[in-house]
């Protein structure tokens, strides 16, 4: 009977792991062919074109497209976790009427869909003049990434030992010594997965990329990628398009491959709590 579960669950891990894996397998295969053969069903490697990958870069400014988004996805990164860490200090360890109810309106905003909120950011991003810049992608990209964060790293903050903070106000330091020399160094788990799945949602982000950019050397990877068209309208250059795919994802597996103890410690944390 031991045997049989053991067999089972190996079964349905490796249908899991093909499942997971198999597009991203397909996308390579694709990338790496050209012409007739893109249409072949074939679930091996039979040639080895870089000719797709070539002309990404070549045909639209791709690499100017994959700077915008590193540069967009680190600055949401790096604005949300600082006013993260700071509204999860105040939230979660200091004590003010109506705590409760700004927390879960917190949690509500990231509730809306982006469709809902469009025409109130187009409005706000036009009247700050920030229109088809980077700027205008960051500001709109907080919305997303910033509810999430300041829910995780308050819940992360309040499972913080009290006696830590105490014995760092009788030793004379202020609330932002002890926010950046006693909790960040214990928060880096929940730092490192918040920061990753806001990083994650910055690059992949289209609606409002879309929206908010309107020259191709504005525009991030997943918007130049939805655009990328052949010698007419009718005609999808699909190796081009599975070459930039993954070129894109290629950094998101190593960030996660490099950062992936830090990930499973910060979406543990606070689990069991003893």
């Amino acid at each position: 009977m031991k045997q049989l579960q053991k067999f089972g669950f190996w079964v349905l891990t490796a249908v899991i792991v093909v499942y997971a894996l198999f597009p991203f397998y397909y996308a390579i295969l694709s990338s790496l062919r050209s012409g007739t053969a893109l249409f072949q069903i074939s679930y091996w490697p039979s040639s080895f074109d870089l000719s797709n990958y070539i002309a990404v870069f070549k045909e639209q400014p791709f690499g100017r497209n994959i700077i915008n988004s590193v540069l967009v996805a680190v600055a949401v990164v790096a604005i949300s976790l600082f006013l993260g860490v700071t509204a999860a200090y105040a939230l979660g360890r200091v004590a003010f009427r109506g705590r409760g109810a700004l927390l879960m309106t917190v949690l509500a905003v990231s509730m809306f869909p982006q469709v809902a909120v469009l025409s109130g950011m187009f409005e706000l991003i036009r009247f700050l003049g920030i229109y088809n810049s980077l700027p205008g992608l960051v500001l709109s990209n907080l919305i997303l990434t910033l509810p999430f964060t300041v829910w995780v790293l308050t819940t992360f903050m309040r499972e913080l030992p009290k006696e830590l903070e105490e014995a760092a106000f009788v030793d004379g330091a202020t609330p932002w010594i002890v926010v950046r020399r006693v909790f960040l160094p214990l928060m880096w788990p929940a730092l490192v997965t918040t920061g990753l799945l806001a990083f994650i949602a910055a690059w992949n982000e289209f609606l409002f990329a879309l929206t908010f950019t309107l020259s191709n050397d504005m525009r991030t990877v997943p918007v130049a990628i939805a655009l990328i068209t052949g010698a007419s309208t009718h005609e999808l250059p699909w190796g081009n398009i599975m070459a930039a795919s993954v070129i894109v994802t290629i950094p998101l597996v190593f960030l996660v491959l490099i950062f992936q103890r830090k990930i499973v410690s910060g979406l543990t944390a606070g689990a069991v709590k003893g």
